[in-house]
């Protein structure tokens, strides 16, 4: 089940495809299951799972998924900080429209760690740290800087946050950070934000999960997966590393989550996948 379909020749020409992972592979091909379009596991590179959670929710983001695969990038594309963006698009590509059940994202995070060293030390790292990482180099290789210095990192990401904090109770016990287990109740569909949206963005108010980090553990190490809603099949799938698995509406909510991805409007089916899958 090995992906044969060319890379374009530049320095991230060479992929790591990795049919070992697919679970049914000795079976015979007439008895395997077809492929799904953005279902597809990561493997895990040491220490990784953090990376791959927050790699598997923004490739179910179709808005993000249809401007990598129709190539839009390319033209807006900064050349000077272009090895991080070429390498995410590369590795969307991969798990939109190759035809193995994983891949390894070891070339985006060469690419990410010769800017950041930290991530290549195969430690823990926090999952939403990376993810703010990623997104300011996407939108850094990708801005007008002509104009406002927008991109489609903030078109879909940027917010302006304005908060208070208030402290209702805490308690010390020695030096031992403790963290946060508190259940959480958040809504799959229909999350009403009018009371906190400023009134002249108060067109689309209702937002609906799109995407969950969920991490287990404490504050000193754990596991991160993710649950993502797949905009073509629009089921829920679990991804952990290699390991994908479609899950019920009902087994979205858990108290391990960590980072909700939400949309202020439903995900269609990103276009510009079925046609370059239908060329590939």
């Amino acid at each position: 089940m090995t992906s044969h379909r060319p890379f374009p020749a530049d320095d991230f020409r060479v992929y790591y495809v990795l049919a070992e992972c697919a679970d049914y592979d000795f079976l015979p091909e007439s008895e395997t299951q077809p492929h799904l379009q953005g279902v597809t596991g990561l493997r895990n590179l040491g220490n990784t799972c953090y990376m791959n959670a927050i790699l598997q929710c923004l490739c179910s983001i179709s808005p993000l998924v249809e401007y990598f695969l129709s190539g839009k990038y390319i033209t807006a594309l900064q050349k000077d900080c272009s090895d991080v963006t070429t390498a995410f698009a590369y590795l969307m590509t991969d798990m939109w429209l190759g035809d193995s059940d994983c891949v390894s994202p070891e070339i985006f995070l060469s690419a990410l760690g010769s800017l950041y060293p930290v991530f290549l030390k195969k430690t823990q790292q926090d999952a939403q740290e990376f993810l703010i990482y990623v997104l300011n180099e996407l939108h850094e290789a990708l801005k007008k800087v002509m104009a406002s210095e927008t991109s489609i990192i903030t078109r879909l990401f940027e917010g302006q946050l304005s908060y208070s904090i208030t402290c209702l109770k805490f308690e010390i016990q020695g030096t031992i950070k403790r963290k946060l287990r508190t259940d959480i109740r958040y809504p799959l569909t229909n999350l009403d934000l009018t009371p906190y949206i400023c009134p002249i963005f108060r067109k689309h108010p209702k937002y609906n999960l799109c995407a969950v980090v969920n991490h287990f553990g404490d504050l000193d190490g754990g596991h991160y997966t993710a649950f993502c809603k797949n905009s073509v099949t629009q089921a829920w799938y679990s991804f952990d590393d290699t390991r994908v698995s479609e899950i019920p509406d009902t087994s979205v909510q858990t108290a391990t989550a960590y980072l909700l991805f939400y949309s202020c409007q439903p995900f269609s089916i990103p276009t510009d996948t079925q046609e370059l899958g239908q060329r590939s």
